[in-house]
């Protein structure tokens, strides 16, 4: 589905548009993109992930995670960070790279947390073991939940957008930075 985007302004809006609204549309594509990550080896490491807010002004991205997990690690001591996001109806990939701080406590966390408690998800962050930790047996994931939740706050600044438009008509492609852009073969 070729739209028309006539300016980089206009391709630029559009993307925040679709950003900004995945983490409220339980069906939007860019609501799980993929989070890759550097391992302490130097290997890379992927992941989906829930997108849970999305800020075109300061061009952030918001994602939750038990900071006890090997992305909160590996983001800890190799901030540099890719999503990738993929929508067949537009046939568009975004792939997004971004300067991640990880949060594990603050006012900020202390606010999600008070949302994040009374919902289902509330128990991926009170087990008691580290997420990957090996279990015993496949159903031993079910002891007693913590009593101090794990729920970190990764904010992912964008530094860079290389946006790619499928087309039967002629495939597109630009890189968006910050206060940058030109378009690219694709």
């Amino acid at each position: 589905m070729l739209l028309r985007l006539d300016s980089p302004t206009d391709l630029r809006h559009s993307i925040w548009h679709h950003l900004t609204h995945a983490p409220h549309d339980r069906h939007h594509p860019w609501r799980t993109p993929v989070l890759a990550t550097t391992t302490p080896g130097g290997e890379p490491n992927a992941r989906t992930v829930v997108l849970r807010a999305a800020n075109a002004t300061q061009q952030t991205l918001t994602a939750f995670t038990d900071h006890r997990s090997a992305k909160a690690f590996e983001l800890a001591h190799h901030p540099k960070a890719l999503f990738v996001f993929w929508s067949e109806r537009l046939k568009w990939q975004l792939r997004v790279r971004a300067l991640v701080t990880v949060q594990t406590s603050g006012p900020e966390v202390d606010a999600v947390w008070q949302r994040v408690r009374q919902s289902a998800t509330a128990g991926d962050y009170l087990a008691p073991a580290a997420p990957g930790t090996p279990l015993a047996q496949p159903d031993a994931g079910t002891a007693p939940l913590a009593e101090r939740h794990h729920l970190a706050i990764l904010s992912a600044q964008v530094t860079e957008i290389d946006w790619l438009e499928l087309s039967a008509s002629g495939h597109r492609r630009a890189r968006i930075g910050p206060d940058s852009w030109e378009w690219l073969t694709p």
